[in-house]
C-alpha cells in the first residue's frame, strides 16, 4: 500500500551497498572475476565510477552486448552475484555509527527507507543477514523499478513508500551515480567516502555534506543544511 504523503514528514534514504555496508571493492572484485571468466580485463576504478548505482542487467547489455535478452542477463547477474556474496560473507558488517545513527533518526521521527540497485538476492544477503530490515519502512530495489542509478525511480519510489516529499528527503550515498540520481528526484545528499574522494563530488550542488562514517552526522544539522559542507575530519 503506497503512504499518503504527509506536508511535515521527513526521510532519509540510504543506498545499500558502499553505503549501510563498506562493501564496493568485494563487488569490484566480483565483477572483474566474473569479466575474467569472459576473456575480458576491466579496469576496476573506472567501471565503478561507470556503472556503480546501475541495475546488473544494464551493465551486462553495455559490456557483453545489446543482444542479451532479460533470461540471459538474469542468469548472468546470478552468477556474478553468487560470486560478490561469496568473497563478501566473511566481511559482512555496516559503516562506523550506522545503527546509532538509524536509532537517532527514529527518536526524531524521521522516516527510513533503502533504495538500492541491488537484486533481491543480495537485500535479503544485507539486510536481513544484518538484522537492519525491521528499521525501515520501505525496502525498494532493483525488482521495484525499471530503471536504475541515475534515473531518479529508485528514489522517489522510496520517498513514495515513506510518505514524504522528495524536498524533504535526504539521500545517503557513496557513488556519482546515485548522488546524481538523487538530484534528478528533488533531494539532498549526503556522500559517504567509502569508495571515492570528496572531489569525486565536486560538481553536484544538491551535496550538503561529506563524510567519512555515519559518527560524523547530526540529525538536526542535516536538515537545517542546505549548503555544501565537509565534515572536519574529511576536510584534513
Amino acid at each position: 500500500m503506497t503512504a499518503t504523503i504527509k506536508a511535515g514528514g521527513r526521510a532519509f534514504i540510504f543506498d545499500m551497498d558502499g553505503t549501510i555496508v563498506d562493501n564496493m571493492a568485494f563487488h569490484t572484485k566480483s565483477w572483474l572475476a566474473f569479466f575474467e571468466r569472459r576473456g575480458q580485463a576491466i579496469d576496476g576504478d573506472e567501471f565503478f565510477r561507470a556503472t556503480a548505482g546501475r541495475q546488473g542487467h544494464e551493465i551486462m547489455r553495455t559490456y557483453l552486448g545489446e543482444h542479451l535478452t532479460k533470461e540471459d542477463t538474469a542468469l548472468l547477474d546470478a552468477e556474478k552475484e553468487e560470486l560478490y556474496r561469496e568473497l563478501y560473507a566473511p566481511h559482512l558488517e555496516t559503516v562506523a555509527g550506522f545503527e546509532q545513527f538509524i536509532a537517532a533518526a527514529q527518536e526524531a521521527d524521521v522516516r527510513l527507507a533503502v533504495a538500492t540497485a541491488a537484486p533481491p538476492a543480495n537485500i535479503v544477503f544485507t539486510l536481513d543477514g544484518l538484522d537492519l530490515r525491521r528499521h525501515f519502512d520501505a525496502v525498494v530495489g532493483a525488482a521495484d523499478v525499471a530503471r536504475g542509478k541515475p534515473n531518479p525511480d529508485v528514489f522517489l519510489l522510496a520517498a513514495e513508500r515513506c510518505g514524504v516529499p522528495p524536498e524533504h528527503c535526504i539521500v545517503f550515498e557513496d557513488a556519482p551515480l546515485g548522488v546524481e540520481a538523487a538530484r534528478r528526484a528533488g533531494m539532498r545528499a549526503v556522500v559517504l567516502t567509502t569508495t571515492l574522494p570528496a572531489e569525486a563530488f565536486a560538481e553536484f550542488d544538491n551535496v550538503i555534506l561529506v563524510a567519512r562514517d555515519f559518527t560524523e552526522l547530526n540529525i538536526d544539522a542535516l536538515f537545517a543544511s542546505g549548503a555544501v559542507a565537509t565534515s572536519p575530519t574529511e576536510a584534513e
